[in-house]
């Protein structure tokens, strides 16, 4: 039953596929080590960019302009770990995993090595049963006070805490292992993580602002980055019209200059894009998209104007049936 009841999808995205021609493929498909490089170093520059300028002038316009560019390019960061995931960063494979876990997933938390079966699962099924992503979406439509309540534990930091506190309970294993053994388990885990975490610490130190770690680095991390991760997952699957249609069943999000320097970066808001194409680089999904229209398929496709307008759509429940409930899940990329 469940083979045929995915057959109708996979013939969509089969069909959706053949959009293209060859060549078309061929150019979106091809992969640039000096064009990995790049967004790579543009997301530091930025980060690194904004710590100095609020170092160099501190006061609350320059602090909360920092919390919001730095919150903006670690979900960039994600974003550019998850291309390489899909081993399309670089056309180098071993450059592809170096820097897709040193210089994009450790800073953030996250493991490259972890995240990337988890998340083919996900491409492979989209808003079905077997989707592990399908817990972000299936809760839609909520109430507009459910939202406000959720946004307000994203960045107060109470949704980091309690993901965090998860990815460390679950780091540690059994609680009645010996601490020694849970340490190691924490350390072979997440010594990624902590190492480039520390690297970082150690670096503003040497340059005289040991500060600008927690307050610049964690700070935006532990808050706009969990609010904006919240919002681009409402955008991508959240109240989407068909399940079962590639061009329905995600959602590509259009994005002004601001927006994609505070909320959606290296062109994640092409998600519809990103999954009819997974061998494509985020940095051609603009080209793709202008592929399908081009090629007629805009009625067909699920494309809102903004995401305001995406949490309109998502907030249009008139009955509040999520109170109660943590905010602490996955997030996927």
């Amino acid at each position: 039953m469940t083979v045929v009841a995915a057959a109708p999808s996979l013939v969509l995205m089969n069909a959706a596929k053949d959009l293209l021609s060859l060549e078309e493929k061929r150019r979106l498909g091809a992969k640039s080590n000096v064009v990995g490089l790049l967004l790579v170093l543009h997301a530091w520059a930025l980060i690194l960019g904004s710590m100095a300028f609020f170092a160099w002038w501190p006061n609350p316009f320059t602090f909360l302009l920092g919390v919001m560019v730095i919150g903006g390019r670690q979900l960039g960061l994600a974003i550019l770990m998850h291309d390489a995931a899909h081993g399309l960063l670089f056309a180098d494979r071993r450059l592809n995993d170096w820097m897709g876990s040193w210089l994009c997933a450790f800073p953030v938390f996250t493991s490259l090595t972890l995240y990337r079966p988890y998340h083919l699962q996900h491409h492979r099924f989209t808003q079905q049963a077997g989707d592990p992503d399908l817990g972000l979406s299936a809760p839609f439509p909520i109430s507009r006070t459910s939202l406000r309540r959720k946004i307000v534990r994203d960045l107060t930091g109470q949704t980091a805490y309690l993901r965090r506190g998860d990815q460390i309970r679950r780091a540690l294993g059994p609680a009645d292992a010996p601490l020694i053994v849970r340490l190691g388990r924490l350390w072979q885990r997440e010594k990624g993580a902590l190492l480039a975490n520390a690297a970082m610490l150690v670096a503003c130190s040497v340059a005289g602002y040991w500060w600008l770690y927690p307050a610049l680095w964690l700070l935006p991390l532990a808050t706009w980055y969990q609010f904006i991760s919240r919002v681009r997952n409402i955008a991508e699957h959240a109240v989407v019209p068909d399940n079962d249609d590639p061009l329905r069943n995600t959602r590509t999000t259009y994005a002004n200059p601001l927006m994609r320097l505070l909320v959606a970066p290296y062109w994640v808001n092409y998600h519809l894009e990103h999954h009819l194409f997974m061998f494509v680089p985020c940095w051609r999904l603009p080209e793709a998209h202008r592929l399908l229209l081009a090629a007629g398929c805009r009625d067909q496709m699920e494309i809102k104007p903004g995401y305001l307008a995406v949490l309109k759509a998502a907030t249009s429940a008139t009955v509040d049936a999520t109170r109660g409930g943590r905010s602490g899940g996955a997030q996927h990329i």
